[in-house]
């Protein structure tokens, strides 16, 4: 009777890998081919594109490209560069960013456009709100950051932002006379549905197989910090630049700033009181930095200096809890972003509900606002988990947090296990 003799270990590991790679590979032609595929019909539905001239003269008088080269350096740069914390990642981090605005904004455009107005007519303000799409999906990778795969980065470009422009249009009726909420910085229909839907995607594919590069070097966190000055300069074009030039602009824009301060001061401070080492972390300061920024877009154009001191100081608070605490989602949220976007959108929206009792003429109604963050939560948690099960069909890889899954990376791309911080 002569048994098999069992795979030695060496021949065992080799099997694995070689089913490993054929597996990437499949996953980077279907990238390939969805990329192509994608970018092919949206070439076919600009065949019909026009321009909309009946805002050309405003450009230089509003400043509206000033504002749009704002809003993309975020995108770009501040996005890009804030997620590049990961030790092992930056190159998916930058180029998965550089992507995802490239593919996005183009479908955004179409798809708004097409659910809006039933019609393909572009101006500056079609370019800035692609980008606004695009953050809300920049924003929910920041919880998928090296957990997915370049198809699985496509599929959810894709599938978010047709969920996001059907929030803003249908749901939130941001284009109709009379629409249900005010939110001209998007805290409720970018940030709050941006981190939720990436959440809820999180949850379905559950926690991360392999999280031994799931951290940060002393090097990769001044790449993130770079991130963070860029967000933090550029803001307020991302929360007025859909506004029309005049008063409520500039009040936005102020306001915004004056929000900002107020967070970066509250996250110093706060950090080492809650820090068991005592001491300022990266973490915080990457992000809690900004959550001001996020909290007063739905009421920049409305409330006066105080109120957006106010709102910054509880929302860098709120944020720099949530960083050093991690009290909700901690396991699979790489980039913290429900501390971040998630809980201070929710505040923002709360304070946007608030103001009708301290401003009288603010124009807004405080059930409206409440109805329709409320709204925007179960769109954001339905369609994340929907999407999230699409994705984990699809297949995430076994290798995460390292470029070199799908990239071509120089020789020296860490590989031993950091002993930086976890984000979320």
């Amino acid at each position: 009777l002569h048994l098999p003799v069992p795979p030695q270990p060496a021949a065992l590991e080799a099997r694995v890998r070689a089913g490993a790679t054929s597996i990437i590979d499949m996953s980077m032609a279907g990238f390939s081919v969805l990329g192509l595929a994608a970018q092919g019909v949206i070439l076919a539905l600009f065949w019909n594109a026009e321009f909309d001239t009946t805002s050309f003269d405003m450009t230089d008088k509003s400043s509206v490209y000033n504002y749009y080269v704002g809003v993309a350096l975020m995108m770009f740069v501040g996005f890009g560069y804030l997620m590049t914390f990961l030790k092992a990642y930056g190159l998916g981090a930058v180029g998965f960013t550089f992507f995802i605005t490239c593919l996005g904004v183009q479908w955004a455009i179409v798809v708004e456009a097409y659910m809006a107005k039933a019609k393909l007519t572009i101006d500056f303000m079609s370019l800035l709100n692609g980008n606004f799409g695009v953050a809300a999906v920049l924003i929910s990778l920041g919880g998928l950051l090296g957990k997915i795969s370049p198809l699985q980065v496509c599929v959810v470009t894709l599938v978010e932002l047709a969920c996001y422009c059907g929030n803003k249009v249908y749901v939130l009726k941001q284009y109709a006379e009379d629409p249900v909420i005010a939110d001209c910085g998007g805290t409720i229909i970018i940030h709050v549905f941006g981190a939720y839907f990436g959440l809820f995607c999180c949850k379905v594919l559950g926690k991360p197989s392999n999280d031994a590069l799931n951290g940060s070097s002393y090097v990769s966190d001044l790449f993130s910090l770079v991130g963070t000055v860029f967000l933090w300069l550029f803001w307020p074009s991302f929360v007025a630049g859909a506004l029309p030039p005049g008063d409520g602009q500039t009040k936005a824009l102020i306001n915004t700033v004056l929000a900002l301060l107020a967070s970066g001061v509250i996250t110093f401070a706060l950090t080492p009181l809650l820090e068991s080492s005592k001491k300022l972390t990266m973490v915080p300061i990457q992000n809690a930095t900004l959550a001001g920024g996020v909290s007063i877009g739905a009421t920049a154009n409305l409330v006066g200096p105080f109120g957006a001191v106010l709102i910054g100081c509880l929302a860098g608070a709120l944020s720099t809890y949530g960083f050093v605490k991690a009290p909700l989602f901690g396991d699979v949220d790489t980039c913290g972003i429900n501390n971040l976007h998630g809980m201070p959108g929710i505040l923002g929206g709360l304070a946007s509900a608030a103001v009708p009792f301290y401003y009288k003429d603010a124009g807004t109604i405080a059930a409206s606002q409440a109805t329709g963050l409320g709204l925007t939560l179960v769109v954001a948690a339905v369609t994340g988990t929907l999407t999230g099960y699409l994705l984990k069909a699809l297949g995430s890889p076994s290798e995460m947090f390292t470029d070199e899954t799908f990239w071509e990376c120089a020789e020296d791309v860490p590989k031993d296990a950091p002993t930086g911080y976890n984000r979320a």
